[in-house]
């Protein structure tokens, strides 16, 4: 069983998702529902915080589509955090371009990028006991991704490799791309709860 006790690595993170056929049945849900606009989107985020959740209890990840009202309710408070962090550079870059300033759209670019670099650093914790406390506090979150070291950096490589290899969906007329998006996240997910529930002992 691959868990957050299980060593980081390209192998064990892309097989996380699909490694039972509990785990497999529940990225097809979180496919499906997909198809529902934003809610669907918000709901595989809240799933994504209960599965992480349940391993740091010791528990398996699945099955975690239980409670839609809690999935919802996790996965508007962690897209809320999500705006928190890339409103201000978004907001200078957007400003920058209306105005024609280089140094706002500069600025802005480079928020927008360490908010990308911070979110990780508050997902896990959140999901440790669903303090939405841990969210709203970029500069620790920040800090906490920079701590991770490289560990950190080798999560967000399987990330992106991942995200990659999610487009041979588009393959599958489009529709495979459901299931792999789905897929990707959980990789992502997976990935960074590793690191960071091991270097802050959260489990």
């Amino acid at each position: 069983m691959i868990d957050l006790r299980t060593p980081l690595s390209l192998r064990t993170s892309f097989a996380f998702p699909l490694q039972t056929a509990q785990a497999r049945r529940e990225v097809l849900i979180g496919a499906a529902l997909i198809l529902l606009p934003f809610v669907g989107w918000l709901l595989n985020m809240g799933h994504r915080v209960v599965m992480v959740h349940r391993m740091m209890q010791g528990e398996p990840a699945w099955p975690a589509w239980r409670d839609p009202w809690q999935l919802l309710r996790h996965g508007v408070v962690t897209f809320g955090g999500m705006v928190y962090y890339y409103l201000p550079g978004a907001a200078l870059a957007y400003l920058g371009w209306r105005t024609g300033s280089v140094w706002m759209m500069g600025t802005g670019a480079v928020l927008l990028l360490l908010a990308t670099l911070a979110i990780p650093g508050y997902m896990t914790h959140y999901c440790r006991a669903f303090d939405a406390a841990e969210i709203y506090n970029p500069a620790r979150a920040l800090s906490r991704a920079l701590q991770g070291g490289g560990a950190y950096w080798r999560a967000w490589g399987i990330a992106l490799c991942a995200l990659a290899l999610s487009f041979v969906g588009l393959l599958g007329l489009g529709i495979g791309f459901l299931a792999t998006s789905v897929w990707f996240w959980q990789v992502a997910g997976f990935s960074f709860a590793r690191v960071f529930s091991r270097k802050y002992d959260l489990t």
